[in-house]
């Protein structure tokens, strides 16, 4: 009977065994897979943003620079010329965008988050509920629309437009995450700073926003991501110079001007790098700000 109930066992362990091998390693295969797909374009406008025009041009392609030279990155940022010249221009622009838009988003999603967390008043679950619908909508489908308003308010290729835009399509998620990070706080400490005459504005701001300062933080840097990476909706609100992002002007070089396409790569890595070095450098923000309430 020990001997049968052994080869049971046996029997039954073997193909467990075979069938978590066979899933370790088809899950590092998928994960190596999407490593390259997503690595590889972006090692390919690393490696031609390093070589000269002439490198560029040689067949074959060189697959690593011969010599890696900077010159690229210098015209774009201190040289002289009309791409150059756009190029910091649309840096400058995407910078003051995106900012504003994180800062406005931000003191607006904290303000309606403490109000849907903490007060009661008539309408509040509807008026959250929708809120949070809009986030259903596809964004792309308010493009016309948005760009009529914008054109009957004389809003079109200036900064006001474009970051009302952006405001207005990451508030509701802004809300959503602080929603949840002020919901989980004690409501103890404020009843008693309450107890101690302290009104609903200064609760707010000597006890929740020190208390949530870290679902702020992952709001700010998520909407600054999001504003960063936006391409269409200034690509149609703006067609002047004066408030084209960097994201817009690179994708339009080519059809304005007879750029190399190593002076191109080097302009997509400078829009690249620095959304990268903010994603790594403060990911443990980003995640903890994303799953706020899922464990509630």
């Amino acid at each position: 009977m020990t001997a049968l109930t052994a080869g049971a066992a046996r029997g039954t362990v073997r193909p467990r065994t075979g069938l978590r091998k066979r899933t370790h390693w088809l899950r590092w295969a998928g994960i190596a897979f999407i490593a390259l797909w997503t690595l590889i374009p972006l090692y390919w406008t690393l490696n031609t943003s390093l070589q000269t025009d002439a490198q560029v041009s040689s067949k074959p392609a060189y697959y690593v620079p011969p010599t890696p030279s900077l010159h690229n990155y210098a015209t774009l940022l201190t040289g002289s010329g009309d791409v150059p010249d756009s190029i910091r221009s649309s840096f400058v622009n995407i910078m003051i965008e995106c900012v504003a838009a994180t800062v406005i988003t931000v003191i607006l999603s904290t303000l309606a988050a403490y109000a849907f967390a903490r007060m009661q008043f008539r309408g509040r679950q509807v008026l959250f509920y929708a809120v949070l619908a809009t986030m259903a909508f596809p964004a792309y489908t308010t493009l016309i629309p948005l760009y009529k308003i914008m054109t009957w308010f004389g809003l079109v290729n200036t900064y006001t437009g474009i970051v009302l835009v952006y405001v207005s399509g990451f508030l509701p998620l802004a809300t959503w995450i602080l929603y949840n990070y002020m919901s989980s706080l004690p409501v103890a400490i404020e009843e008693a700073a309450s107890i101690d005459g302290a009104g609903r504005m200064q609760v707010l701001r000597h006890v929740v926003i020190p208390l949530a300062w870290p679902g702020i933080v992952s709001t700010a840097i998520i909407t600054f991501l999001f504003a960063w990476g936006q391409f269409l909706f200034p690509l149609v609100l703006s067609s002047d110079d004066s408030t084209e992002p960097l994201t817009v002007v690179i994708a339009s070089l080519q059809g304005r001007h007879v750029v190399p396409f190593s002076l191109m790569s080097a302009a997509g890595i400078i829009a690249i790098a620095i959304p990268a070095v903010i994603a790594v450098l403060l990911n443990r923000f980003i995640v903890s700000g994303l799953l706020t309430g899922s464990v509630k």
